[in-house]
């Protein structure tokens, strides 16, 4: 896996009208409380350099150009405005008005002013800021008015860095379309006119003959890094029911799926399954699929483009520390009405499995059991140029043994959430991650632009 880290541009502000002094004061206590969250994720770029004069905090006009220039040059992935008192809205949307990215706002709460001290009024200022932030067009995340060293700031802060980072994740992002999509999957077909203009998303074709080409290379050249792969490889996995050969094989696609994915700059991919199992003389490609998870490279199967967009997202929202998957809704459980597999015939990760036994590569086909825990799906999609997310939160559940990889999961009412993707537009592929992360990917639809879905008790059953 990767780590994921923000850099963070952070502009405390403070109203010219209001004390320096006080506004230093609060603005001293604020910054080694930032400097203190998640370190490993987070870079600080302040502006105590460039605003000197004010202690670092942003108050005048004039100093709009020069915060944008050192956050340009710093390729800020996300911006913070502590308000260090009522705040200067002028200043704050004209930094952020320029950039396209996701904005927190939030200040502490302030003591009752009295007769001999005015207090720093940040709720106030908080109100008007916010107000002409949404003038301008500028889509902002908020933290609410509480005391400095609350685990609400800590908790909401946690939040809106992983929001940054599902968004960051789709800047610029290149997916790989590995092959053709099976004819008769009409379910994935997508608009990619539409993934560039609304979000700047580029797919890639890479032809099938590349990833075949490149296979027979790595093996016959069996160097190296195939060879300690293969030894690694198979002291986790039971490969005592598949043939060496195929192992040899597998492994030798996996690497050259990596290098071709590198060489076009694609974060996650698409893949036509059935193509490439034929062309490679393979009975399934999908174990290889969650040995491409766990390396940072989320792939999905029968080239659903959104499926892999998904995947993407769900492994940023953990800031890249968990694996994610795509599984096919499959079937509900014999005992328990909430409960529904969660399915697919081998690419889920390594690193998910349940290691209660070993797990097994069975006529080249993964087959394990996943692990306990809580778990968040999501899937975006589009229909008629419009576009929507759905996301639930379940925990999952033991039930029948069965084949591939797989999991039982539970969630509060089942119906509700098979109307709901019923409905949809959803298919039978989700993106899936251990986890509770609804709430971040709520946030995420907000600055998309798109409607969000979740499951609730309003409306009647299908009949």
């Amino acid at each position: 896996m990767y780590k994921e880290v923000i850099t963070l541009g952070v502009m405390p502000t403070k109203r010219p009208t209001f004390s320096l002094e006080t506004a230093t004061k609060e603005k001293d206590a604020l910054m080694p409380i930032f400097r203190a969250q998640m370190p490993e994720f987070v870079k600080l770029v302040d502006c105590d350099d460039i605003l000197a004069e004010n202690n670092g905090m942003g108050a005048f006009p004039e100093d709009i150009d020069k915060v944008v220039a050192k956050f340009k040059a710093n390729n800020v992935d996300a911006l913070f405005f502590p308000f260090c008192d009522f705040g200067c809205e002028e200043v704050v949307v004209g930094v952020a008005k320029q950039f396209k990215l996701p904005v927190l706002v939030w200040g502490s709460r302030d003591k009752v002013s009295t007769w001999e001290h005015r207090e720093k009024e940040t709720q106030c200022g908080l109100f008007a800021a916010t107000k002409v932030l949404r003038n301008y067009g500028v889509t902002f995340s908020y933290i609410f008015n509480c005391e400095k060293d609350s685990p609400v700031f800590v908790e909401g802060f946690e939040k809106f860095i992983r929001v940054a980072s599902v968004l960051k994740s789709l800047r610029n992002l290149t997916v790989a379309e590995i092959g053709d999509r099976p004819p008769q999957f009409f379910s994935v077909i997508h608009n990619q006119l539409n993934l560039i203009r609304d979000f700047g998303i580029t797919v890639k074709p890479i032809a099938i003959a590349l990833v075949k080409e490149r296979t027979e290379q790595i093996l016959a050249e069996k160097g190296k890094a195939l060879t300690d792969y293969y030894a690694e490889y198979t002291a986790r996995i039971d490969c005592s029911r598949t043939e060496d050969e195929v192992v040899w094989k597998l492994l030798a696609f996996e690497m050259a799926v990596e290098q071709l994915m590198d060489e076009h700059g694609a974060r996650c991919a698409a893949l036509d399954c059935p193509g490439l199992r034929n062309v490679l003389g393979l009975k399934s490609i999908c174990a290889m699929q969650g040995e491409l998870t766990d390396h940072g490279y989320p792939t999905s199967c029968e080239t659903d483009v959104w499926g892999a967009i998904g995947q993407l997202m769900c492994t940023a929202a953990t800031l890249g520390q968990e694996a994610e998957f795509l599984a096919d809704w499959t079937y509900r459980h014999p005992d328990n009405d909430n409960a529904e597999l969660i399915w697919h015939g081998g690419p889920f990760a390594y690193s998910l499995a349940t290691k209660e036994r070993k797990p097994r590569l069975i006529d080249g086909v993964s087959a394990w059991e996943m692990k306990q825990g809580d778990m968040t799906l999501m899937r975006m999609d589009e229909i008629d140029g419009e576009y929507f997310m759905f996301c639930g939160e379940g925990k999952t559940t033991t039930g029948p043994e069965t084949t591939g990889t797989y999991v039982w999961l539970e969630v509060d009412n089942w119906k509700r959430w098979e109307e709901k993707l019923m409905f949809g537009p959803y298919i039978h592929h989700v993106a899936g991650v251990y986890g509770k992360y609804l709430p971040i990917f709520r946030e995420v639809a907000r600055y998309l632009g798109v409607n969000f879905d979740t499951v609730d008790d309003k409306g009647p059953y299908s009949l």
